[in-house]
């Protein structure tokens, strides 16, 4: 080919069969760009969002009737729809609980009457709150085996079978069920067995306040931390010169514990029994409660309903708190951490893991950490911009308006997401 050949756009071999290969497919791509813009309204939102909040594909009459919802300017009739699918509570709501469960934070557990309670509440529409203070548990309807104190069979059971769980699972009292906790002092999911034996087992109860925080108010202790708070009801198996240095125990341990140890002293009466031996990984084991007259023996020190471990290396600071009952009180009311958003009509003090799931439940923190977390689990991303921030701070006040129903959450962030 010479160069006249090719300015003047007189292309030869392979150059030619290219030319020819651009125009034979071109009116193919200008029908597929027209037809993925066609696609990408009503019909695809429709699929889009069934897909986010049941997990699996629409049947195609759901399909439809989602779209036509959605072309009718509802979309929230549209949502609905797709919650009314068992996969919505079986496959979507299960995962979005499952991590909160355990220390791994991993969605790859059995189901637990932990699970088993949040997907209750969703589906009853209940106040979300109560989730850390109302005296409830979820169970299965008619499933064998039934709930036991010392295993999880009965939720394996209804997991393996396959069972709907928005038409078999029924709202219970946790303290008639387990019958180890007063009515008073029941704590939702804090006092499951499934958090008992997370939370509860060996260490110093700190880990459930540690856990809640994170599953709940969306903050770790560091996020927490806050060294100007009174260092009074620090237990003494907190070292106050870390390494022989008391400015590590100033400018670091204290900003977690003195505003831990206070509120995790509400859970002084809570242990988790297991076979240490034989049973490591405390799968048959149970929550314990010391109810009023139960004095451990081993607990020599008070003489108290307080659980041993309490007192644990309790030579590490002998002058450090040594805890009587479970008296708890909020420090982070004040500092900080007051940015929480504490309710005041609420003590900021009290008894008992009850009284304290309620002070953490009622605080805006609790609100923002469930909406923020609903976003991304519907919208398979966090929050990125403003215009994101501004439809979390929407979709919190809708949360509160509609009686902290979690399922109003969902409804707002799939149909916010539904042109992504």
């Amino acid at each position: 080919m010479n160069k006249k050949s090719i300015h003047s756009g007189h292309f030869n071999g392979p150059h030619r069969q290219c030319l020819s290969w651009v125009q034979l497919i071109a009116p193919f791509l200008i029908f597929s760009i027209a037809c993925s813009s066609a696609w990408s309204g009503s019909l695809e939102q429709a699929k889009q969002i069934h897909d986010r909040i049941a997990g699996v594909p629409p049947t195609q009459a759901t399909l439809v009737a989602m779209k036509d919802h959605i072309d009718a300017g509802n979309p929230r009739s549209a949502v609905e729809l797709a919650m009314s699918h068992d996969g919505f509570y079986n496959t979507t709501l299960k995962n979005w609980v499952a991590p909160w469960t355990n220390r791994e934070q991993t969605v790859f557990v059995p189901l637990n009457d932990y699970i088993a309670t949040v997907i209750g509440i969703v589906r009853d529409g209940e106040d979300f709150r109560k989730v850390l203070y109302d005296d409830v548990i979820y169970v299965g309807r008619d499933v064998t085996p039934a709930y036991a104190n010392n295993n999880n069979a009965h939720y394996e059971a209804l997991e393996s079978g396959n069972y709907s769980l928005q038409n078999v699972l029924e709202r219970r009292s946790q303290s008639a069920v387990t019958g180890l906790v007063p009515a008073t002092e029941t704590a939702g999911v804090i006092t499951t067995r499934a958090a008992a034996r997370a939370f509860f087992k060996a260490g110093t109860n700190r880990a459930q306040l540690r856990f809640t925080l994170m599953n709940h108010l969306c903050r770790d202790l560091e996020q927490v931390s806050d060294i100007t708070r009174v260092p009074d009801r620090i237990r003494q198996d907190v070292s106050r010169s870390p390494g022989g240095d008391s400015r590590v125990f100033l400018n670091g341990c204290i900003g977690c514990h003195s505003g831990m140890d206070p509120l995790a002293q509400a859970f002084a009466y809570f242990d988790y029994a297991y076979d240490s031996e034989n049973d490591l990984s405390g799968e048959n084991g149970q929550l314990v409660y010391n109810n009023e007259g139960q004095v451990n023996d081993t607990d020599v020190l008070t003489g108290t309903r307080v659980v041993p471990k309490y007192h644990i290396n309790s030579t590490t600071f002998k002058y450090g708190f040594v805890t009587p009952n479970d008296r708890w009180d909020n420090y982070w009311r004040q500092g900080i951490n007051a940015q929480l958003g504490w309710d005041t009509d609420l003590d900021g003090f009290g008894n008992g893991a009850q009284s304290m799931g309620k002070e953490l439940a009622h605080s805006e923190a609790f609100a923002h950490c469930q909406v923020e977390k609903v976003f991304q689990a519907v919208c398979f991303r966090e929050p990125e911009n403003g215009a994101d921030r501004a439809q979390i701070s929407t979709m919190v006040g809708n949360f509160k308006a509609d009686g902290y129903d979690i399922k109003t959450v969902f409804a707002d962030s799939a149909i916010y997401c539904m042109g992504d």
